[in-house]
């Protein structure tokens, strides 16, 4: 399994919200087999999810991905994602 963590700035966290809940049947369909959302207790448009994966391969053909681009940009992601993954052994 691979868990893949990434952090950003969004324009206004309700309708990035929005967003990201219709893509669940795409991600679903990408590889995505687990997530969760995160807001900042500081600023609640700073957000964390962390998307679950079988493999290392899934993970980056999901990440590379025109639909998810177009999802981030839709949703108004600000800057440009912290991205990290670690690996269940």
């Amino acid at each position: 399994m691979v868990r893949v963590f990434v952090r950003h700035k969004v324009e206004d966290y309700a309708a990035w919200r929005a967003v990201y809940d219709d893509f669940d049947n795409q991600r679903r369909a990408m590889g995505v087999t687990g997530d969760e959302v995160f807001q900042s207790v500081d600023d609640p448009n700073e957000v964390t999810v962390w998307h679950d994966f079988d493999s290392e391969y899934s993970a980056r053909a999901f990440a590379s991905s025109d639909e998810l681009r177009g999802a981030m940009s839709e949703a108004g992601v600000q800057d440009q994602p912290q991205v990290w993954s670690t690996s269940k052994m």
